[in-house]
């Protein structure tokens, strides 16, 4: 027999899915920590645009990651809380001392790549639990952060 949980989904997949957007969690803070220093160490004549474009890049990450730890104990679950289970269980690695805009946006779109494949697996699995307030929060970050591939690899041509 089922246990569902408190919003009607089976607890089993749920705490499955939690387990993924710990991880995607952990990540996104990775990502945020590494634009926060790209946009206080950045240099060069991009300077003004790249630290208003990380700065941009750094808030919406922020929101991203109190999303995603809600979306965690919404599902029942607890969302992983510490920087050193962030470093345990991140893919993104820190980025330090990067003053290159060019670096720094390769960095960016590593990242994002690992964001996307993350988000798109958490998509499958919330899908097949019926999870809609899931998949419509993964389904809302690729189709932002597509977009956000496509104009920085503009930038970089």
């Amino acid at each position: 027999m089922k246990n569902i949980n408190n919003i009607g989904l089976d607890d089993k997949v749920s705490q499955t899915t939690a387990v993924q957007l710990n991880d995607l969690l952990s990540n996104y803070q990775l990502f945020y920590m590494n634009l926060r220093g790209f946009h206080w160490n950045i240099k060069g004549k991009k300077f003004f645009e790249l630290h208003l474009k990380f700065e941009e890049l750094y808030n919406d990450a922020l929101i991203k990651v109190d999303e995603i730890a809600e979306r965690v104990l919404t599902l029942s679950a607890t969302p992983l809380h510490s920087f050193k289970k962030y470093l345990d269980t991140s893919d993104i690695k820190p980025a330090e001392n990067v003053t290159d805009g060019e670096i720094a946006i390769d960095s960016v779109l590593e990242a994002l790549k690992t964001l996307l494949g993350k988000e798109r697996a958490i998509l499958s699995i919330a899908a097949e639990a019926n999870d809609e307030g899931t998949v419509a929060l993964m389904s809302d970050y690729i189709v932002q952060q597509e977009k956000l591939v496509w104009m920085l690899s503009a930038y970089q041509n």
